[in-house]
């Protein structure tokens, strides 16, 4: 059954990541398929999630699928593998956790702050490994077809 709820997501985060090439100079067909990757991203954690009751690891596996995407159109249209990458995992970027730590700190409850800042630093720390493993799996596989 399809839920129209996760359709609306993977919409709203098609035109958010639309929004985000224009204002970064990506240009031409690219955009589409930046916009693509953001969305294949948000889509791929709301799938995860409730299978997995785990945040760190369905992030983790949508990075993983967001990047591996990204490897594969950036080796099609011949252009750096970032330009894919940054608009694939923005829509994961815990950047509401910084801002709600920081008002639990000025409102004066530290102990909620540190919580809510350990808990955004352990998602970034775990789309950077996501993307580092992606990245070194793809060399690697890039390297030994080369030379055979």
């Amino acid at each position: 059954m399809i839920d129209y709820k996760w359709l609306m997501q993977f919409g709203f985060s098609f035109l958010a990541m639309l929004g985000f090439s224009i204002t970064s100079n990506v240009r031409g067909g690219k955009m589409v398929f930046t916009s693509l990757g953001g969305a294949l991203t948000w889509g791929s954690y709301l799938i995860i999630l409730p299978l997995t009751s785990s945040l760190l690891l369905s992030i983790f596996l949508s990075v993983c699928i967001g990047c591996l995407y990204s490897e594969l159109t950036a080796r099609a249209f011949h252009v750096p593998v970032s330009i894919f990458v940054i608009c694939s995992i923005i829509p994961l970027v815990p950047g509401s956790g910084l801002f709600y730590s920081m008002t639990e700190y000025i409102a004066g409850d530290t102990a909620e702050a540190i919580s809510l800042l350990g808990r955004t630093l352990l998602i970034a720390g775990t789309i950077s490994v996501a993307i580092a493993v992606v990245s070194s799996v793809s060399n690697l596989f890039h390297t030994m077809i080369r030379r055979f």
